[in-house]
This record gives C-alpha cells, sequence and structure tokens, in this order.
C-alpha cells in the first residue's frame, strides 16, 4: 500500500511525501480510521505527530530549542 501524506496550509509551504507499508503494517493503520482521521494520509499523519509528540519532539521544536533530528535522518 503506498500513501501520499499532503498537508494543506495556507500561506505555508506543503511538504509532500510518499510512503510504503506492507499488508501487514496497513491492516494495523486501518485500525486507526475513525479514532485518528478519516482519510489515509490524515490517519497517518496523525500517527507520525502522535509519536513525535510522545518523544517530545513537537513541543521542544515549537519552543524552539532544537529537538529536530536534521531532517533526513531515518527514526
Amino acid at each position: 500500500m503506498v500513501c501520499v501524506l499532503k498537508h494543506k496550509r495556507e500561506g505555508g509551504r506543503v511538504k509532500r511525501v510518499q510512503v510504503t507499508f506492507t499488508k501487514e503494517q496497513w491492516s494495523l493503520i486501518e485500525r486507526f480510521r475513525g479514532i485518528m482521521g478519516r482519510d489515509d494520509a490524515e490517519i497517518v499523519r496523525n500517527i507520525v505527530l502522535s509519536w513525535l509528540s510522545e518523544k517530545s519532539l513537537v513541543s521542544e521544536s515549537a519552543k524552539g530549542g532544537g529537538g529536530s533530528t536534521g531532517g533526513g535522518g531515518r527514526a
């Protein structure tokens, strides 16, 4: 399964990424439909943001205190 993520922002830049999941991974992600979003991109985006928040990377980045992995690194 291929999922293309696109986040709409007024007046801001948008980053699109294409990710590929195995059948088993997608089955797990599908369990969150209606809980973390309605469409594929929304669900995957919310899972990623939730993970970043859990690792305290979202709040650090918002504070300007870093928390960035550099842009190209793998988690």
